[in-house]
């Protein structure tokens, strides 16, 4: 493994950060005032005095709520690589990027090229391969991005129904 001189500047930098963060904190313990009381030393809870045990039970209705968000918004989370696949973002399923000649099929990187305005890096097909000499075709690798996308968003919405058909959204 090589040294890398354009890593230089970022370690300086994250050195410093770190240097500063420690240093204020010290510095703060060092001339803040120490004036111990009980009220400080209490948690802070909002503004609120704690006046439960904090083994306070929930109403299993919050656990089944929570488990029902974080299923949807993991899902949710699975579908923003699908659109942007769809999108056509630059180097994801774009057809800019030869399947038969890609950076993982000949071992070498894929020549950088900016798009018509100037501005965003694509990847550029190596020279005179495209997708169709591997057997894919363009249309085919996007009917199937699609496809695999509706039928996921199928599910999510047959999963929502089922939720709300057995009253998971509701507080009474």
């Amino acid at each position: 493994m090589e040294f890398d001189p354009a890593v230089i500047p970022f370690t300086l930098f994250l050195l410093a950060l770190i240097a500063l963060s420690v240093g204020l904190i010290v510095l703060g313990h060092l001339c803040g005032p120490k004036r111990p009381n009980p009220v400080k030393a209490m948690p802070y809870e909002s503004g609120v005095d704690p006046f439960h045990d904090t083994a306070r039970r929930f109403h299993v209705r919050y656990h089944v709520l929570a488990v029902v968000f974080l299923v949807f918004d993991v899902e949710l989370l699975i579908l923003y690589p699908w659109v942007l696949a769809i999108r056509g973002q630059p180097g994801v399923a774009s057809g800019r990027v030869s399947v038969a000649q890609g950076p993982a099929a000949s071992g070498a990187p894929a020549p950088v090229a900016t798009d018509a305005s100037g501005g965003i890096p694509t990847f550029a097909p190596s020279s005179g391969g495209g997708t169709e000499e591997s057997g894919f075709s363009l249309m085919a690798v996007m009917t199937s991005v699609v496809g695999s996308g509706l039928i996921f968003f199928a599910l999510l919405t047959l999963g929502y129904i089922y939720d709300w058909r057995r009253r998971a959204f509701d507080w009474s």
